[in-house]
C-alpha cells in the first residue's frame, strides 16, 4: 500500500491479557479489562519500544487496547490517538462465549467457518473479509499523521489483517499469523519483512 512507504517501521502491539482472556471467552468488540499480567505486558512493551526511536501511539477503542497504548504512551511521553477502525473483529452473537458454549449453542458453526475463515461471518458480526477494509482504512489514518515509527495497539484478528496489508500478504498467509499479548511485531513496510521484540518483565 502506497502509504506504508512512509514508514520505516511499523510496531504491532496486541493488547495485554484480559480477564476474559483467562477465561476463554471471546471478546470482539465486548470488552473486559487486563489483569496484572496484561498490565505488566504493557509496561514491558513500553521497555522494549524505548530504544526503538517510536514517535507515535495508535489504538483501537476498545478499553483493553486503549489501557495497554495509555501505559505504553505515557512510559513513553506519547499522546495516543484513538483509530476507531482498529477495533477488533465484530463477534456478533459469540461475544463473550467460550467456544464450548458456542459449540452449544451453534453447533456445526466452526466447521462451516474452517471451510472459509476469510469469509465466514459471526452470526450477527463480521467476517475477516467485512474487517479487512476496516484494517486498510486504519492504516489510511495512521499515514495522515507525522510519525516514521507507529506503535499500533489492537488485537489478534484485525491484527492479523494489518500484517497483511503492511507485508502484501494474500488472506490465508496473513490468517495464519500468531501474535501473543506479550509479543511486539516489528514489521519494515518497505522490505516486507516482520521480527518480533519481546521485553523480559
Amino acid at each position: 500500500m502506497g502509504e506504508a512507504n512512509r514508514w520505516e517501521r511499523v510496531y504491532l502491539v496486541r493488547h495485554g491479557e484480559t480477564e476474559w482472556n483467562v477465561q476463554g471467552r471471546r471478546q470482539g468488540q465486548l470488552d473486559s479489562p487486563l489483569t496484572p499480567t496484561g498490565i505488566a505486558q504493557a509496561r514491558a512493551h513500553a521497555a522494549a519500544l524505548r530504544g526503538e526511536a517510536v514517535d507515535g501511539v495508535f489504538t483501537s477503542p476498545l478499553g483493553r487496547a486503549r489501557a495497554t497504548a495509555d501505559i505504553i504512551a505515557q512510559e513513553l511521553g506519547l499522546t495516543v490517538v484513538v483509530i476507531d477502525d482498529l477495533a477488533e473483529v465484530h463477534h456478533g452473537h459469540f461475544a463473550g462465549l467460550s467456544t464450548q458454549d458456542i459449540e452449544l449453542r451453534y453447533p456445526g458453526q466452526w466447521a462451516r467457518r474452517a471451510a472459509d475463515k476469510y469469509r465466514w461471518r459471526f452470526p450477527g458480526g463480521e467476517s475477516y473479509a467485512d474487517a479487512d477494509g476496516r484494517a486498510g482504512r486504519a492504516l489510511a489514518s495512521v499515514s495522515k499523521y507525522p510519525a516514521r515509527r507507529p506503535v499500533i495497539v489492537a488485537h489478534e484478528m484485525i491484527g492479523r489483517l494489518l500484517h497483511g496489508h503492511l507485508l502484501g500478504l494474500g488472506p490465508d498467509e496473513a490468517l495464519a499469523i500468531g501474535q501473543s499479548n506479550d509479543v511486539i511485531a516489528v514489521v519494515d513496510p518497505r522490505a516486507r519483512t516482520r521480527r518480533e521484540l519481546r521485553a523480559r518483565r
